[in-house]
């Protein structure tokens, strides 16, 4: 019988250990995460007014209940306190990193550490109830915000600061969040982008959202638009950037309305500085304005704008972080591999494998990660006569305790969403996420 643990439980996690099992009617799979919740980005990472993107979180449990195929939480692998990569391959016949790519990249400019300079992926995690997040006072005394990147996290991200409390109470969005959220002073959010509507990376459907939000403007300014060579004919782009071309046409050609809120398009504007207010904390952007180069890139001009803002956000993709015991390719930010197997020294590593961010980079949308865990997972069954011939525990969940993990399985889980249901009736709402390590324990622990 091959026994296979998968890192990781978000999407490209629980595709792997689904094709598993499809395609191998032995395979017995334990899926492991770091957090006592599964499924990943889909949990912390889709906007909680994404009802649609978060139904898909029904997919991912058919799967985590499959009768051989089970959840183990709370389990950290590698890295200080975590169970030693070495260790969890003597456990399984095969082991499948699906750990995502953890961190964000930084725009590498002066004032960038200054306070209330921070990533999106940290504002989307404490809005999202991840346990390591924290409050930071993300939009305490803030009035302008610029976000800086023109992806769907920028998009959402934007969204966030300007929707009102009606609008976010029947999400899921932890109450504390929600309470600040609501009270914010942000009138004005800037969405920048370094080159034209043409090149940017959100999808139609995600901008058009901006559109119908309540009581707010969307406005953009025509001599940027201007700008873009494939502005004024976008009938050669592909399909979804000339839909956006299409919106942003819209918006540009409204007249002004009277809104309590304002989010401003701006492309052609490369972000150079963050400079400080007189408390030493961020009080404008320096942007410089960039021009098409003709080769399909920007080339800078020379002339800068200040953007007045309190908070900034940068949004300008993720990027995959070493695993200790594992080899890294620092350049891509990936484990490397040949259709999943994990290299070392350019030799395939036996029963070591890799799928979805850490394998291929962050780049696609939930759903490309189901061919990219189809190939690592029919890499790993042509080695299984190989592999079956180690001999593994029968149970790797008792080594794993003897190794002191105390794992939370699938029923832990259920109480945590048996506590956030209860949670969300005391406060009058749905569903309300437990936003931190201690509440999310202790309710899997009353299983």
């Amino acid at each position: 019988m091959l026994r296979v643990a998968v890192v990781g439980s978000g999407p490209s996690g629980c595709y792997t250990a689904q094709t598993l099992v499809q395609l191998d009617p032995e395979v017995r799979v334990d899926v492991l995460d770091r957090l006592p919740c599964p499924y990943g980005l889909v949990r912390y990472g889709v906007a909680p007014d994404h009802e649609k993107i978060k139904s898909l979180q029904g997919n991912l449990r058919t799967v985590l209940e499959h009768d051989r195929v089970r959840f183990l939480g709370g389990v950290r692998v590698g890295g200080p306190g975590g169970l030693p990569v070495a260790r969890l391959r003597s456990l399984y016949h095969a082991v499948v990193y699906c750990v995502g790519a953890a961190t964000d990249r930084h725009l590498g400019i002066p004032g960038e550490e200054l306070p209330g300079s921070w990533s999106a992926t940290e504002f989307v995690s404490w809005y999202s109830a991840h346990p390591d997040a924290a409050d930071a006072g993300f939009v305490r005394g803030v009035r302008s915000a610029v976000v800086i990147g023109v992806g769907n996290v920028a998009v959402d991200v934007t969204r966030m600061l300007v929707r009102g409390a009606g609008e976010l109470r029947p999400t899921d969005m932890p109450q504390a969040a929600l309470d600040t959220l609501a009270a914010s002073g942000v009138g004005e959010v800037h969405m920048v982008g370094r080159r034209g509507p043409s090149q940017a990376r959100f999808t139609t459907k995600e901008l058009r959202e901006l559109g119908g939000l309540p009581d707010t403007e969307v406005s953009l300014d025509p001599d940027e638009l201007a700008l873009d060579p494939a502005y004024a004919d976008p009938s050669a782009l592909p399909a979804v950037q000339r839909r956006n071309v299409e919106a942003l046409r819209g918006w540009a050609a409204a007249p002004p309305r009277q809104t309590a809120r304002r989010i401003r398009l701006r492309f052609f504007l490369r972000p150079v500085e963050l400079l400080a207010d007189d408390a030493g904390r961020v009080g404008a952007v320096r942007f410089e304005r960039t021009a098409p180069d003709g080769r399909g890139g920007i080339t800078g001009t020379g002339r800068y704008e200040d953007v007045a803002a309190q908070l900034v956000l940068r949004s300008v993709g993720y990027r995959g972080v070493p695993l200790e015991g594992l080899p890294f390719d620092a350049s891509t930010g990936t484990v490397p591999h040949a259709e999943g197997r994990v290299l070392r020294d350019g030799v395939a590593s036996p029963g070591e494998y890799v799928a979805g961010w850490i394998k291929r980079g962050p780049t696609g949308v939930i759903g490309t990660n189901r061919p990219c865990a189809k190939e690592t997972a029919t890499s790993l069954l042509a080695d299984a006569p190989a592999l079956v011939r180690r001999e593994v525990p029968e149970n790797p969940l008792e080594a794993l305790r003897a190794a002191g993990v105390e794992p939370v399985p699938w029923a832990g889980w259920q109480a945590i969403e048996r506590a956030e249901a209860a949670l969300g009736a005391r406060l009058g709402r749905s569903v309300v996420k437990l936003a931190d390590w201690d509440a999310l324990l202790g309710a899997a622990r009353s299983a």
